[in-house]
Parts: C-alpha cells; sequence; structure tokens
C-alpha cells in the first residue's frame, strides 16, 4: 500500500495482504498497518488499484470495515473486489469502474489508468499527475509482444507520458535479478498443447492460480480444441471462472462447462479438470485430491495432473508434498522441473531499463521485492541515467517528499504489519501470541493445578502435573513431575488472595525445575483453585 499526498489530502496506490511464514504460527494473513488510514480518513480521496491480485486488493475488506472509500479500478480487479466484499457481508462501497485510458480526478490529483500486460486481465500502471509534477507507478508488469489476451503493453502512451517529464517513478523490482526478457505467455498454451496431445485417453487436471485468467483461458482453448469438458475445483477457481465468464474475459461455449458433480458420467478422455492449488495450499482443490479426502474426484493411474506454476519461495516443501501424495495415487504429475508450464507476469532487467528509458524520471524510487532486489533496480535506474542521489531505497513508513528542488525522507509514520487471526487482529497483542505460540512449539508446557486453601494458603491436596511438547525422555516424565509436585508442595503459600503472586511463585518453580532437569523454558501455566 503507497500513500501519496498534497495539500494535505491523500490518496493511496493498492491495498494488498501477504500470507504467513512459518514463523508465524496460526495466523491467517498479513496487511499493512491501517493507523493512517484511521487518522487521516476524511483526507483520503480514494483507493486506486493497479491490477486484482491478493498483494494489491486483500487488504480492502479490513479498511473498508473501518473506514468508507471510494475505489477506482479495472473491470475485473472491482469484480474481484466485491466478490470479497460480498464474502465477507461487507456493504458494497463506493466501486467506480474504469477503462484502460481512463483519467480520474479527485482533488489535485489526476490518475490516468495505463494499460500494462501482467498474469491478470485489467492490470495497469498508474500516472499520478500533482501540482507538484507527475508520479508514475509502474504496478507489476512485464512487455509481452504476443499476450492471450488484452493487447500489448502502452508502449507508446508510456513514451508520451515521459516526454512530457516525470517527477518520481516507483518501479516493481520482483525480476531484477533475471536477465533478458520474460517469456510470452503464449508459451505455456504450446506446452499445453504438446500434453493435451500427449495424453489422449487420459484424465487431465491443471492445476495453476485462480487469478491467472490468461493461464485459464489457454487451458480451455486447448479442452475446445481436444473437445474435453471443463469443470472448476476449488472454490476461488470457480468464483474466477463464473466473474471471468460474466465479463466475457473468459471466453468458452456453455456446453463446454460441466459441473464438478456431473463429472462421474464424463470418460476420462473427454474432461479437464481446471483446479486450485500449484503452492500446494493446505487446503486447496489439488491438496485434498493428493490426501483422498475430494469427495468429487478420485485421482488413480489414468489421471494426469499438470502444475502450471513455479513455487514460491518457501512453498516448495508443500508443493512437493502434494506432487508425492499425487505419485502414490499413481497419477502421472507434470511439474516445473520437467517442462516450462510457467512464465512470469514480473518484468525481466532488460523490460526494467526499458521502462526507465520509457518514463526516463526525474527521481526513482524502487518498490515491490526484497531489500536486495530494490539496491538492484536502484543501480540499474543510476545505470538508465537516474542521478545517484535521485535515487532512494524505501524502508516501509518512511515520509518522503519529493519536488523539483529534490527528494529526502522527512519523518516516519506508523507503519509495519497488523496480523489477522479469525477475528483477532492487531500488531502488539498479535506479537505477544505469535511469540507464545512459537515458546509452546519449541519448548511445550507444563501445567499446574494447585488447589490451596484460603484460611492459611497450605494446599489441600497433592498438586497436579501435566505435561505438553516438553522435550523429556518417556521413562523421566513420571520421576519429573513428581519432582515438581514435591516442590510446589513444599511451599508455603502467602497471600493467597493475590492470584498474580500466587501464580508467578508457582512459575518461578516449576521453571526453576525445567531448567535444571531438562536444560529448556517450557511455559509454565499455574492453575489456581481456591477452597
Amino acid at each position: 500500500m503507497t500513500v501519496i499526498g498534497f495539500g494535505g489530502k491523500y490518496i493511496l496506490v493498492d491495498a494488498g495482504q501477504s500470507f504467513p511464514t512459518e514463523d508465524m504460527p496460526g495466523i491467517d494473513t498479513v496487511i499493512p498497518d491501517l493507523s493512517f488510514i484511521r487518522e487521516n480518513a476524511s483526507n483520503i480521496l480514494g483507493v486506486f488499484l493497479t491490477h486484482g491480485h491478493e498483494d494489491h486488493i486483500g487488504a480492502l475488506p479490513y479498511i473498508l470495515q473501518e473506514v468508507s472509500l471510494p475505489i477506482y479500478g479495472t473491470a475485473l480487479t472491482l469484480a474481484l473486489v466485491q466478490a470479497k466484499l460480498t464474502e465477507r457481508e461487507i456493504p458494497t462501497c463506493s466501486l467506480h469502474t474504469v477503462r484502460e485510458g481512463d483519467v480520474v480526478s479527485v482533488g489535485a490529483f489526476k490518475v490516468e489508468f495505463v494499460h500494462v500486460c501482467h498474469s491478470i486481465s485489467g492490470a495497469c500502471a498508474l500516472s499520478v499527475t500533482t501540482p507538484a509534477g507527475v508520479v508514475f507507478v509502474t504496478g507489476d508488469y512485464k512487455f509481452d509482444y504476443t499476450p492471450v489476451e488484452g493487447g500489448v503493453t502502452d508502449i507508446p502512451r508510456l513514451s508520451r507520458i515521459g516526454d512530457k517529464g516525470v517527477l518520481l517513478m516507483l518501479g516493481e523490482s520482483t525480476n531484477v535479478e533475471r536477465e533478458g526478457t520474460t517469456v510470452s505467455e503464449r508459451a505455456v498454451g504450446q506446452a499445453f498443447d504438446d500434453l493435451f496431445g500427449e495424453n489422449a485417453g487420459r484424465r487431465i487436471v491443471v492445476a495453476t492460480f485462480a487469478s491467472n485468467i490468461n493461464r485459464i483461458q489457454q487451458v480451455m482453448d486447448m479442452a475446445v480444441k481436444y473437445r474435453r469438458k471443463i469443470a472448476f475445483g476449488g472454490r476461488s477457481m470457480v468464483k474466477i471462472a463464473e466473474i471471468g465468464r460474466e465479463l466475457g474475459i473468459l471466453k468458452v461455449p456453455d456446453e463446454q462447462i460441466v459441473e464438478i458433480d456431473r463429472i462421474r458420467k464424463i470418460p476420462d478422455g473427454e474432461l479437464v479438470i481446471i483446479s486450485t492449488g500449484s503452492q500446494g495450499e493446505q487446503m486447496s482443490a489439488l491438496a485434498r485430491m493428493a490426501n483422498g479426502d475430494y469427495n468429487k474426484i478420485r485421482i488413480g493411474s489414468n489421471d494426469t495432473v499438470i502444475l502450471s506454476a513455479s513455487p514460491i519461495p518457501g512453498n516448495e516443501r508443500s508443493v512437493y508434498s502434494v506432487i508425492n501424495n499425487l505419485c502414490r495415487r499413481g497419477a502421472k504429475v507434470i511439474y516445473h522441473s520437467l517442462r516450462d508450464l510457467h512464465v512470469s507476469g514480473h518484468a525481466h532487467k532488460e523490460e526494467l531499463k526499458l521502462m526507465l528509458s520509457l518514463i526516463r524520471p526525474k527521481f526513482f524510487i524502487p518498490v515491490h521485492g526484497e531489500y536486495r532486489m530494490l539496491c538492484q533496480h536502484a543501480d540499474l535506474a543510476v545505470e538508465m541515467g537516474v542521478r545517484k542521489n535521485g535515487v532512494l531505497i524505501p524502508e516501509i513508513g518512511m515520509l518522503v517528499n519529493v519536488n523539483a528542488r529534490g527528494m529526502k525522507v522527512i519523518d516516519e509514520l506508523p507503519a509495519g504489519n497488523t496480523y489477522i487471526d479469525g477475528d483477532t487482529s492487531g500488531e502488539d497483542k498479535m506479537e505477544m501470541l505469535i511469540r507464545d505460540r512459537k515458546q509452546l512449539a519449541a519448548e511445550g508446557v507444563i501445567i499446574v493445578f494447585v488447589a490451596v486453601r484460603l484460611r492459611d494458603g497450605r494446599l489441600t491436596a497433592p498438586p497436579e502435573v501435566m505435561m505438553r511438547g516438553v522435550a523429556v525422555g518417556d521413562e523421566f516424565v513420571d520421576a519429573l513431575k513428581q519432582e515438581i509436585a514435591d516442590l510446589v508442595e513444599s511451599e508455603h503459600y502467602t497471600d493467597v488472595d493475590k492470584r498474580g503472586v500466587l501464580k508467578s511463585k508457582i512459575a518461578r518453580l516449576v521453571r526453576s525445575s525445567a531448567r535444571r532437569n531438562m536444560h529448556t523454558y517450557p511455559m509454565v501455566v499455574p492453575v489456581i483453585v481456591e477452597v
């Protein structure tokens, strides 16, 4: 999420979510800190969306629960937003559909939507004109000269924007480490053609990102060519197919589509299933097929499963687990190590150079990438003619002042991550919760039940000790429990009415025993029963 401000008024560019990593146990999703939005709600003029991927629209339901803001985006982008709002039962806000090439004026801002190619339809760069100059936000893009849908990136318009002069460019950096240019999406279509031809008579399952409508279209084109019915597996895939067909972005004859509940009657060689789960997501349709608990589909020896995606870093273990389980069920599995079944939607180094040469910004801030990528993109900008002192590598929360005279960091705003776990959110309390979960995972927990007589502070029964996840050999468990019980029972407890003091004393005794005997630091939970 990026904030652009002028004269005390602001617009937001995108509002995305990220997905929890292994060091965030139990967390459902991660969104930006919303403090700035809450504090400045009356001065925010709108949210402008570059495209409909989760890392660009996923935080909107959480924002719109608190603040009503107008949202601007292309048809598919807003249809995906509307689906998210409907699912979470959030009242529809002011959604404004724009076309590529439209200019939206709000306050002192004029925001032009410029068509770019990406791995989802309706992707746009944003050219934001302000009284101080033009801020150009590339969004996610690539230069695909043979796109499946939507036309090539609007190079003539990018060039004209550059000719007029751009004060600041915010450029995505995802693939700055990759030399050359991105392969066209149509290359995947040829791979599909080959695989459909090779697997005549077998049932085909294709797993890909639900949001990659161009990829879905190519699978459907092959289904039509090879006379196969099409079924969709996974809630998000069913939803995106429905939205894409309603908008006319996904084109396939109605008679080609069949409900997943009716596929049992269709011969294997006459069916293709397009499914979620290319990243090994635990509850995805493909993962459930692999585990044998998806009642719609039973994977067997006459199935060919195609994973049309490369594992996102961090997802490799989950992806290979799904592949292994599919193989155990007898399926033939085709994945990235065996065939080129995926191309990136993000510009490689030569395309990043092309964008810089078209826009020719006075100042440059690399965005959308890990810090090492931002550094390399900054170096690339200098190589392409931006002055070294005109490039800034950002940190989350930086408030950057930009005008014709210069660019500098002038303040730091509240920013960072907000962790979402069910209906619970926040930063401080969720970080404490994550810390507790990590401790439980690493060291386990010891629970001590103590009955204390209010009158004199004496125990009325021996303490009961329960251990879970504590690293101690089976032969020592009973002895350790007894030692802890004896240690707790030997103490005299005054200040019984002060439960916090009593719990702290018991916890210290138990922790000291655990350190002495096991050299670990389990969580200790004293449970006090007053009698």
